[in-house]
């Protein structure tokens, strides 16, 4: 039974379908005007696994990730770089498949965009201006009147008469409360605008996911998800608009992912702590990022580090080495270890547990490959397979275990999956040649010369793996 834990009601939850055998997930993506970030790495892998996972217990899923491709930071860095806003969305969106292509994200089976869904979002603002929720202030713009919905503050635990103006919103002569949000902003000056019936303009970022959420998945679906900094007030504002529209429930469940922090402190710009996954990139295989960010519970804060993603690269090592010089046959799963994984994901999506499940098995593959060498095939085939569930261990063992960990690859490589470059290639020769040197050194008795290789090796993050017979493979760190 696969249980989740619901934000709205604060406890895990056996997740149960609206139709059954079928899933609708929604999660809010990225604001494109600049390079993702490791927080929106986070918010891609976990509901990426979470796709996976749903996929795998067979459930008909359609995933929704949107793209706000409009809103008040676009304009600024479009007018800062003196560029058309579209161009400048357009270069960023790509940037941003990309950084998932990297990491292994797959693509959602749905990505609407703000810009293309102004007739949806209109039509939310016309039925909330019937209903009562909306009013036209004194500037043109349109506002939610919070007041208005009853159950306001239910996802955030927030209560209007608690809150103290000018928390999380702006103080605005136009409204009647200080709380109501703007769903219409009055079109100003070289700034890019729609048509509406109460004057041209452009929609507010909260009214733009209550309307592509709902035109993709309905008035009523399983699963809405994002950052934990969503919470409140973008996702209590999503609640208070599609119910006070529709008149139906909004969402069954709220899925929010933890922050990160770098160094045991919140990642800001303001606090130079900043990294974009392109930056990662540039010293981390992307497949070290991934595991990174799964060997933590998805709803716990992920401190971001040299040190742990350096754990990260070994912990992923152990798991390849484990399966290199292994033939994995076309097996199903074994049982056992099939329970245990399921047995850890169905507990609110417990990757940290499904990866140790993990480890047990290369420590089984290892004891097997000297044993049984069909035993190993099956144990080898069982921690692929689990870890493509993960989103990881799809590479070849000898290939990963050879190209190293850590690598100056510019990035257009990742992009490609090929992270070897030309240098590396010729590497490859360069330390065939030193382990043959090295074992002539052995084999005249010129162990101090031996000895000086392996360790010029070592320095180069080259290891030797050593057997009676003399060396019988090599890896990077």
């Amino acid at each position: 039974m696969l249980k989740i834990y619901n934000t709205l009601t604060r406890r895990k939850e056996t997740f149960k379908p609206r139709i059954e055998g079928k899933v609708g997930m929604y999660v809010c993506g990225m604001t494109v005007y600049d390079y993702c970030h490791i927080g929106h790495a986070r918010v891609m892998v976990v509901f990426d696994t979470v796709a996976r996972y749903f996929r795998h217990l067979g459930y008909d899923l359609t995933y929704v990730r949107n793209i706000t491709d409009i809103d008040d930071k676009i304009i600024q860095r479009a007018n800062e770089n003196g560029e058309d806003f579209n161009r400048l969305t357009a270069r960023f969106i790509d940037a941003m498949h990309e950084d998932e292509r990297a990491l292994a994200v797959l693509p959602p089976d749905i990505e609407p965009r703000a810009t293309q869904s102004i007739a949806s979002i209109i039509a939310m603002i016309e039925a909330l201006l019937a209903k009562g929720y909306a009013y036209i202030g004194s500037s043109g713009d349109v506002f939610y009147a919070v007041e208005k919905f009853r159950d306001y503050g239910k996802l955030s635990g927030k209560k209007l008469e608690e809150l103290q103006a000018g928390e999380r919103v702006d103080v605005d002569a136009a409204k009647q409360n200080p709380f109501d949000f703007v769903l219409w902003k009055m079109a100003k000056a070289n700034e890019p605008s729609w048509p509406a019936p109460w004057g041209d303009g452009r929609p507010g970022w909260h009214i733009e996911c209550s309307a592509m959420s709902t035109c993709c998945l309905g008035n009523h679906f399983d699963i809405h998800g994002g950052g934990m900094d969503l919470q409140f007030p973008h996702h209590e504002n999503e609640i208070a608009q599609s119910e006070g529209a529709t008149g139906e429930k909004f969402v069954n469940l709220w899925m929010h992912n933890g922050f990160v922090r770098v160094n045991e402190e919140k990642m800001s710009k303001s606090l130079g702590n900043f990294f974009t996954v392109r930056e990662v990139l540039k010293q981390y295989r992307p497949e070290i990022i991934r595991f990174f960010i799964l060997s933590s519970h998805y709803r716990s804060p992920l401190n971001y580090s040299d040190e742990q993603l350096n754990e990260s690269a070994t912990a992923l090592n152990r798991l390849y080495t484990a399966q290199r010089g292994v033939t994995a046959p076309d097996a199903p799963i074994l049982p056992d270890y099939r329970g245990r994984f399921e047995q850890a994901m169905n507990d609110d999506f417990n990757t940290p547990v499904a990866v140790s499940v993990l480890f047990d098995l290369a420590r089984e593959l290892n004891k097997a490959k000297t044993k049984d060498v069909e035993q190993a095939g099956q144990f080898a085939a069982s921690l692929k397979q689990l870890g493509g569930l993960l989103g990881i261990l799809q590479d070849d063992p000898e290939a990963w275990l050879k190209s190293g960990a850590f690598h100056s690859a510019v990035y257009e490589s990742a992009t490609a999956g090929d992270w070897v470059s030309a240098d590396v290639m010729r590497g490859d020769v360069w330390i065939e040649r030193q382990i043959q040197a090295r074992l002539d050194a052995k084999k005249a008795k010129s162990w101090a010369l031996a000895d000086q290789i392996r360790n010029q090796l070592k320095e180069q993050g080259i290891i030797l793996e050593d057997a009676p017979n003399g060396t019988t493979n090599w890896r990077r760190v």
